[in-house]
């Protein structure tokens, strides 16, 4: 008796969601030690053994990711270890007997920072994906193409966002910076940058 043929392999629709459900993990990156995930950073979530679980997509704009069975389950604020214990936590609670779980970096979600005043590109512009939680003041005023001619390197403001809400301005002098070795300023993710012009 002949064995009977195989049917023809159709593959996968491709999944839909913020979540590609079993799919191979892409290479994590190097977080920063005690970095916070946040809205739209992409995340692979793998449940040792159990390959239909395996995961990976991005925060939603709630900080929200959409993993098998759990559906939809909040990671913005934590850090990877805290998400790891979050999703080990809610397996084990109905679905797994100790389940083993790795949560990590994929991509970082695209942050931003303005350079304003006597730039000679003034916009909005990316944060580094090797420096996700800021850059150097004289780094982000190179990004932005240097100074003009009538820019007064030494009276330079900083609007940044407060957690507890409002803003806050801190005055940088830039021109200080430069020529004191191993001093820095980080401007980071939502600060704007204005240069302001000499005085003659």
């Amino acid at each position: 008796m002949s064995a009977p043929s195989a049917a023809p392999y159709t593959a996968p629709a491709p999944a839909t969601g913020s979540a590609n459900t079993g799919a191979p993990i892409t290479e994590a990156i190097s977080a920063p030690a005690g970095y916070i995930l946040s809205a739209n950073d992409q995340v692979a979530v793998e449940v040792f053994g159990e390959e239909d679980l395996r995961s990976n997509g991005r925060l939603n704009g709630e900080g929200n990711l959409s993993v098998p069975l759990l559906g939809s389950v909040h990671l913005g604020g934590l850090n990877l270890s805290q998400a790891t214990a979050r999703l080990t936590e809610l397996y084990g609670r109905d679905y797994l007997v100790n389940p083993k779980i790795s949560v990590s970096l994929l991509g970082y979600a695209k942050r931003r920072f303005t350079m304003l005043g006597q730039i000679n590109r003034p916009g909005s512009y990316e944060m580094p994906d090797g420096s996700p939680g800021g850059i150097d003041l004289l780094e982000a005023v190179a990004t932005a193409g240097g100074y003009t001619r009538i820019a007064a390197p030494e009276r330079i403001s900083v609007r940044r966002h407060r957690d507890r809400g409002g803003d806050q301005i801190l005055k940088v002098n830039a021109k200080k910076l430069a020529k004191a070795e191993g001093a820095s300023f980080l401007v980071v993710p939502g600060d704007t940058v204005t240069v302001g012009e000499s005085i003659f």
